[in-house]
């Protein structure tokens, strides 16, 4: 009796596991990236954080890092409403510096 043996299998299974080519990568700035952006002390960005001001961040174990797009949009909010409603965030005497790439 002859038994037929399956065909091999043309799906790869590495291939279901890979990130999908259409998925831009994430975009972020590490402290010390936004530090040297903003023309500050990474010191700085340690004290806002724990006082809760400054740009969102990501931190995962011990590093942290700041979304681009957070960082562009806190930028933009200073630069039309900085005394008005984004003050808060800042602390007084701090100049933010837009920089434009």
């Amino acid at each position: 009796m002859l038994l037929a043996t399956p065909a091999p299998s043309t799906l790869n299974p590495l291939s279901v596991m890979t990130p999908e080519p259409h998925m831009p990568p994430r975009q972020v700035l590490s402290e010390a990236d936004l530090a040297s952006r903003w023309c500050m002390s990474p010191k700085t960005l340690q004290r806002w954080r724990m006082e809760g001001r400054g740009p969102h961040y990501l931190k995962l174990g011990k590093r942290v890092n700041y979304p681009l797009n957070a960082v562009i949009a806190l930028e933009n909010c200073i630069q039309h409403a900085y005394s008005s409603t984004l003050g808060h965030l800042i602390p007084p005497g701090v100049r933010v510096r837009i920089l434009k790439f």
